[in-house]
């Protein structure tokens, strides 16, 4: 797959630990130059210091206009040909009625607000040569319940209805636009979900895992490198335009 990206620059947000980094490097390793963005100019550096191929390290908040705006002017030199919208909130784990509109807001302002303004930011190039690709880190999460996490379900619906509709408008004119929807990920944010729901239940963090991995088919997570993974092979798939990729362990089907 490495002949299919080489040479093309891709723009990672929340390029900075966790899936974004996990992302960065696996595009690295395929041959892109990577630029990772995200709001801490710490962690954003500490990736590109590791990639195999020579990359750069932005700041951005996805869900602040001015920001993006900056970013995009801070970029002129750049062809970014790959976008990769991983930047996200998880929000809060509590009924609706205990949350609070800010809480709400919040999550939105991350997970589509985002995603529609670095679209917005990194479309016109793409349009101008003619091609491109674009995806949209969604979750299984907008296609199934998730209880006690509604705002965080309703964005990620959001994200999907988002990346099929601009791949209407935006397909004809040579830019793919695509979203992956991973699983739960093994890793930090899900250990917090898991002791949160434990002490909600009165189980221990090991039952609650356990409840909630069960109800995939292969009754696991997925991990960071799989999802990399799967990234990198949706980039090397030229005919995929307006696709979700479940990537859940079977999470779906259950």
């Amino acid at each position: 797959m490495t002949d299919v990206l080489s040479g093309r620059t891709a723009l990672i947000t929340g390029g900075g630990s966790g899936l974004g980094r996990a992302m960065c490097t696996a595009l690295a390793d395929n041959g892109c130059r990577v630029i990772a963005a995200g709001r801490t100019a710490a962690k954003v550096e500490e990736t590109v210091a590791g990639l195999a191929v020579p990359g750069r390290a932005v700041t951005v908040d996805v869900a602040d206009p001015d920001s993006v705006t900056a970013l995009t002017a801070e970029l002129a030199d750049e062809d970014v040909s790959i976008l990769v919208n991983n930047a996200g909130t998880p929000g809060p784990v509590k009924p609706l009625t205990d949350i609070e509109p800010a809480e709400w807001s919040e999550v939105f302002a991350g997970n589509v607000h985002g995603t529609y303004l670095m679209c917005r930011a990194l479309l016109p190039g793409m349009l101008a040569r003619g091609s491109g690709d674009i995806v949209n880190i969604a979750s299984v999460s907008g296609k199934r319940p998730l209880v006690r996490r509604t705002p965080y379900c309703a964005s990620k619906m959001a994200v999907l209805g988002l990346t099929t509709t601009l791949a209407a408008e935006v397909g004809p004119l040579g830019v793919n636009v695509n979203s992956l929807s991973p699983g739960p990920v093994a890793g930090p944010r899900m250990e917090r979900n898991f002791r949160l729901e434990a002490k909600r239940t009165g189980t221990s963090y090991e039952e609650a895992e356990a409840a909630f991995v069960s109800r995939a088919a292969l009754g696991r997570m997925v991990t960071e490198q799989e999802v990399a993974t799967a990234l990198v092979s949706m980039l090397s798939m030229p005919g995929l335009c307006a696709a979700d990729i479940d990537l859940s362990a079977g999470m779906v089907a259950r």
